[in-house]
């Protein structure tokens, strides 16, 4: 799925968007979160084990849990707790072999996206790749989706849009799909995707080579070797 296509599932979505411990960090990143999520079409939710995951952090001077606290407490995020389903489906995917389980954030993320009908956002590949395998009815997306949505672009406006997802890559190490490789690039051009490491390496010197971004049409690949996984599998 596009970029284009995502922006309008989400706005037809009812369900509530439930943001992994990644996501948050990315939207904390951009510097205008707030004005990100109350754009959204539906309230943005986390379950209680990512602002345990949020205060990790604070050991390495990161300040993202006290961000998201102030998200919280002005109502802007609202922290969820998993039920009984959610907490079998949870189980199911923190105990097995490595290859197949994910930690507790994504974990429980993707099991109250289940257990509500929600929709998860997660960045990471092998979480996508697990609910592309698992839970083929389950709607995911990752946080280029949220900050691409046309309710985000029309509150922040273009020169914003690019400067938030700049920072997102840059300080919050954001990881971009494949399938959203072009449209990032395009949108905070190439001389500053050149310095964001988060970005696939081949991409970073592709853009410096050619000083431009690249087009749509044009076939971009990661280094994880996964290549236009779509976040909506």
């Amino acid at each position: 799925m596009t970029v284009t296509e995502a922006a309008r599932f989400l706005s037809n979505c009812p369900s509530p968007l439930v943001a992994d411990t990644s996501v948050v960090i990315n939207l904390i990143a951009t510097g205008v979160a707030s004005s990100i999520i109350e754009a959204l079409p539906q309230p943005l939710v986390v379950v209680d084990i990512v602002p345990a995951e949020l205060e990790t952090g604070r050991g390495r001077g990161r300040m993202d849990s006290a961000r998201f606290r102030e998200l919280v407490n002005s109502g802007i995020v609202k922290i969820v707790s998993l039920g009984d389903l959610g907490l079998e489906q949870f189980c199911e995917l923190v105990v097995g072999p490595a290859a197949e389980t994910l930690d507790d954030g994504e974990a429980a993320t993707i099991a109250y996206a289940i257990e509500q009908s929600g929709v998860a956002f997660i960045d990471e590949l092998k979480a996508l790749r697990i609910c592309s395998v698992r839970y083929r009815a389950l709607r995911v997306g990752c946080t280029v989706d949220l900050l691409t949505h046309p309710n985000v672009r029309a509150r922040l406006g273009q020169e914003i849009l690019a400067n938030a997802t700049f920072n997102a890559l840059q300080r919050g190490r954001m990881s971009v799909l494949p399938t959203h490789l072009s449209h990032v690039l395009r949108l905070i051009g190439s001389e500053k995707a050149a310095l964001c490491e988060s970005l696939p390496k081949s991409i970073r010197k592709s853009v410096v080579s050619r000083g431009s971004s690249p087009g749509d049409g044009e076939d971009l690949k990661s280094d994880t070797g996964i290549s236009g996984l779509s976040p909506f599998q």
